[in-house]
């Protein structure tokens, strides 16, 4: 048995099932950057930064001297009774990087653990200021793994997790499969749809991502996200959208709404913000987060390590250069990819659509281009076969994988994992991998 082996074997006989989510038999050591050591040194390139939450590199040098210097004078570990500097100076830099049309002083930060938190704060306050209980969410859309958050994450709802009572789910806009038929029409037919659920004046907020990511990394079209700030202003609910995994320059844009150039109402933040810790952020109007007085309390909430993680993240994010070679290492990963697509090699053919933005890249398997029929096995042996050749990525709506490096990752390195990946479509496309092989782990 080897070190990985082992301690994969230690990992079944004591973490929980709940918490577990596996593709293949991963066991971790150490990273840096964009490269991760399994037990026993072999390296692999990973094209998942632990699901956007390690964006700017594992054993980022910047962070963890940040987090070293917190964790040798902590001032506590909560804001829960007491102020902080790091807490507050993080809440200030948050409204300034966060845009609004209200002045600062009528925007707080709430400051959470993860992006499960975060929404369900913004969506409980959105409540409780307009005395709806509506919220309007998109199929097979995520914005949290617990609570209502969770009731209001289509993908959750699809796996037969009760709804929310409250929650209308539409469509999420897809050019590849769109719901309409056509993809021209998708867009106006989901506008339709909204507006005619908040014409009955009972929604409190529309939460969306500005890209689905666990959905299947769809990219809306142009005008969407537009269309729905305009019919909440319409109607009088909020507009929460939810950036807690592209947002922070994935997307080649600090804000991944950016890019359908408007203003939300409510932004959530996690993932990346912490630097690799648990740290999210609510960040909009007083009128929402202020009340009730202490309706969200968790003890660690605003704890000056993580704090101090989101700080350098954050001027990381400032500098630019990550959010430029976002732009740049996801121009020429899609590229590879959609080269790949045309080659004629064996799974080059099993690929329906390569697309994304910035670091934020979805490749769609199917049975066949002609039909698009979703091949989930295919996915899941492409994965399993990756990780076998030297590459960590996962597929999401179980037959999307999902490419989301750490937004510092360098040309020699997306050349190397495309590569790799490509072989491994080839030799999934081609049986080399077996059904027995993927029958111990689950697909998302």
């Amino acid at each position: 048995m080897t070190a990985a082996e082992r301690l994969i074997a230690r990992d079944d006989a004591v973490i929980a099932g709940v918490e577990k989510l596996r593709f293949f038999p991963l066991a971790v050591q150490s990273g840096m950057g964009a490269t991760l050591l399994e037990p026993g040194g072999r390296e692999l390139i990973d094209l998942s930064a632990s699901w956007t939450a390690s964006g700017f590199g594992h054993g980022n040098a910047a962070i963890a001297d940040a987090i070293a210097r917190a964790a040798i004078d902590a001032p506590g570990s909560s804001i829960l009774s007491a102020s902080h500097p790091a807490a507050v100076t993080l809440a200030e830099e948050l409204l300034a990087l966060v845009p609004s049309d209200l002045p600062a002083r009528g925007r707080r930060v709430y400051l959470g653990h993860a992006g499960t938190d975060a929404n369900d704060v913004a969506i409980r306050g959105c409540r409780q200021a307009t005395g709806r209980p509506g919220i309007l969410a998109f199929q097979n859309g995520y914005h949290g793994g617990l609570g209502t958050a969770q009731r209001v994450s289509g993908v959750h709802v699809s796996a037969g997790v009760p709804a929310d009572p409250a929650v209308t789910f539409l469509p999420y806009p897809d050019p590849y499969r769109p719901h309409t038929g056509d993809p021209a029409t998708v867009v106006e037919d989901v506008l339709r749809l909204a507006g005619a659920e908040l014409a009955q004046a009972a929604t409190a907020a529309v939460i969306v991502e500005p890209v689905q990511s666990d959905g299947g990394v769809i990219v809306p079209p142009q005008g969407f996200l537009a269309g729905l700030r305009e019919l909440c202003d319409r109607h009088g609910a909020y507009l929460i959208i939810d950036e807690v995994k592209v947002g922070l320059g994935r997307t080649g844009r600090v804000h991944g709404f950016e890019h359908d150039e408007v203003i939300p109402d409510i932004v959530t933040l996690g993932k990346a913000l912490g630097g690799g810790l648990p740290l999210s952020a609510t960040i909009g109007p007083a009128a929402v987060l202020d009340a009730p007085v202490a309706s969200a309390l968790m003890t660690t909430t605003g704890n000056p390590i993580s704090c101090a993680a989101a700080l350098a993240v954050l001027e990381i994010v400032r500098a630019g250069a990550a959010t430029a070679n976002a732009s740049e290492r996801g121009a020429q990963l899609r590229g590879l990819l959609v080269e790949y697509a045309d080659s004629g090699r064996p799974g080059a053919a099993r690929i329906g659509d390569v697309r994304g933005r910035g670091l934020s890249i979805g490749l769609e398997l199917v049975i066949d281009r002609v039909s698009a029929e979703p091949d989930p096995v295919l996915t899941a042996k492409a994965v399993y076969r990756a990780w076998q050749l030297g590459v960590v990525a996962y597929p999401v709506r179980g037959n999307v994988i999902e490419l989301t490096p750490p937004l510092t990752i360098s040309a020699e390195a997306v050349e190397q994992a495309a590569s790799t990946l490509m072989a491994a479509l080839d030799d999934a496309a081609r049986g080399v991998v077996s059904d027995e092989e993927i029958a111990p782990f689950q697909g998302w």
